[in-house]
């Protein structure tokens, strides 16, 4: 309500002034975890913060998530968590997977910290999500799961690298619409720095020293490293899995000062037998840095990477990679022709514990004509400010290992004929025509 000027004067001299109180309206619209905060966690929350899941704690129920309140709203005010490190003011904001908080859910969970951290009435607790117990997957239910042999990890030495090998069991070829590679159990998520998956004909003994070439007899698949989720692919896109092939798992372990019994299983969802999706889904390490990293103590560096695109091409996932000194990432398009034309799609901060895809809705996805060079531009904090720098007086160079420093995107596309690049760009022309009608 305003003040009158008579009312302000009166304040300004130290006259004692009644202002009314809240209504009975405003004294009811207390903020509560059954009705207002528990659907929030649901939502966004819970698939990690659940018994036996990736998260230290449950956060479930009311009695779970009390004792975490204030920590609860550190991490979300501060967009630690949930784990989503989108730049909300470049480039492209609509994201498939996005399990972000509005900035109202922000503030309502800051209300409910602020106030106490109420309950509220039990009978507005919203029912618990449902999840099958310690295996569910991001991909739904997969139609064929393959466990690789175990592998022990020693309590210390050098960081591991070799492959394991389990069959596929497949008797007839099929295009995969969806896949996750994971670490089993919280043990072997630990040891794990990163697993690569791959189909391998059977006559391959070990394709290990030249994965990508192409005629060493296999596929690449998936990747996981940190907290990554699984790959579903846009409609109409697969990958084909041939009959009779065996799975193969590249992996790089560290010891953690404890025996640990490592186990990696692979989970795919395949399209109806008979399906073949019009385009081909590739995902590869793309436009790594040009020049060796030279990471000086104490300094943030700028790393540059560029890969040209042969074909048209529709841009369907970005997703950061580097190590612990990663502190933020962009991926630009520079397109061919004079002049020279450039777009910034994404910037994202990066955080080693999470490595997030980010899967651009298909309203947006990027539409790229041949010759598009990706340009992957990656900043490394070597400084104390870095909480995660183990050494921020030592200089940082290129290496596999976790100490050592990487940068470069993974980077999920299907590619185009020139006619279907036609047709996509008129088709994305129209529709940003509609929208700026509509609005």
């Amino acid at each position: 309500m305003a003040r009158s000027a008579g009312t302000m004067l009166l304040a300004a001299l130290g006259g004692v002034v009644a202002l009314p109180g809240p209504s009975a309206a405003q004294q009811t619209q207390q903020v509560t975890f059954t009705k207002d905060v528990a659907p929030i966690l649901h939502r966004s929350c819970a698939k990690c913060h659940r018994p036996g899941d990736i998260a230290p704690m449950v956060l479930s129920t009311y009695n779970d998530a009390r004792p975490w309140a204030r920590a609860i709203k550190d991490r979300v005010v501060k967009r630690e968590m949930p784990p989503w490190f989108l730049d909300r003011n470049i480039g492209i904001q609509k994201y498939k997977n996005d399990p972000s908080l509005s900035e109202g859910e922000i503030a309502t969970i800051v209300k409910w910290v602020d106030s106490g951290a109420p309950q509220g009435n039990p009978a507005d607790m919203p029912p618990l999500p449902q999840f099958s117990s310690g295996n569910v997957w991001d991909i739904g239910k997969p139609d064929l799961i393959v466990r690789y042999p175990t592998y022990t990890v020693p309590a210390t030495g050098p960081d591991l690298y070799g492959s394991l090998y389990a069959p596929f069991g497949t008797e007839e070829d099929g295009y995969i619409k969806a896949i996750q590679s994971r670490p089993v159990g919280e043990a072997s998520r630990k040891v794990v720095h990163h697993a690569l998956s791959y189909s391998v004909d059977p006559s391959v003994v070990d394709p290990s020293s030249n994965p990508d070439d192409a005629t060493a007899g296999q596929q690449f698949l998936v990747e996981y490293a940190s907290g990554k989720t699984g790959e579903i692919y846009p409609a109409d896109t697969g990958v084909l899995l041939k009959a009779g092939q065996n799975a193969r798992v590249s992996y790089h372990l560290h010891s953690i000062g404890e025996e640990v019994k490592a186990e990696f299983e692979l989970g795919i969802v395949f399209y109806p037998k008979g399906t073949v999706p019009k385009h081909i889904r590739w995902s590869k390490q793309l436009a790594r840095h040009q020049t060796a990293l030279d990471l000086a103590p104490g300094q943030v560096t700028r790393v540059d990477g560029y890969e040209r695109l042969n074909k048209a091409a529709v841009l369907t996932a970005f997703q950061p990679h580097m190590h612990v000194r990663g502190k933020y990432q962009c991926l630009e398009l520079i397109y061919p022709g004079q002049p020279v034309r450039t777009e910034t799609v994404s910037c994202v901060g990066w955080n080693y514990n999470w490595h997030t895809i980010y899967n651009y809705e298909d309203d947006v996805a990027p539409i790229v004509p041949s010759g598009t060079l990706l340009h992957v531009i990656s900043w490394m904090d070597n400084s104390t400010a870095n909480k995660f720098n183990p050494d921020p007086k030592n200089w940082v160079g290129d290496g596999a290992r976790t100490i050592d420093e990487m940068a470069f995107a993974w980077i999920g596309w299907y590619d185009l004929t020139d006619e279907e690049y036609m047709e996509k760009l008129a088709e994305r022309k129209a529709q940003q025509r509609r929208q700026r009608t509509s609005n």
